[in-house]
């Protein structure tokens, strides 16, 4: 199954991503169940996270989600999980 995991920082919470993001990088490699991700840009600066999860169901996409870095530092304001269908590519 296929989880879009699409994710606001906080305001001003850019330190925290960078300072996060080499044990996020590191989640992504060691758990294998990231088939494509990348940050949110909003004024040409990461401003939240795009990954796309290929696990058996929703409640791992949620274990998953909570167990990421970033979500450990508070980084977010807002996760949300959906189901997605790729089409193209």
């Amino acid at each position: 199954m296929l989880i879009a995991l699409i994710a606001r920082d906080k305001p001003g919470a850019l330190q925290t991503r960078k300072d996060n993001r080499d044990a996020h990088l590191a989640y992504i490699k060691e758990t294998g169940v990231v088939s494509q991700a990348g940050p949110l840009i909003v004024e040409g600066e990461m401003a939240g996270s795009l990954v796309i999860l290929d696990v058996a169901d929703m409640a791992a996409a949620e274990a998953w989600a909570e167990s990421d870095p970033y979500a450990k530092a508070g980084l977010f304001d807002s996760v949300e999980l959906i189901e997605w269908k790729k089409v193209i590519g």
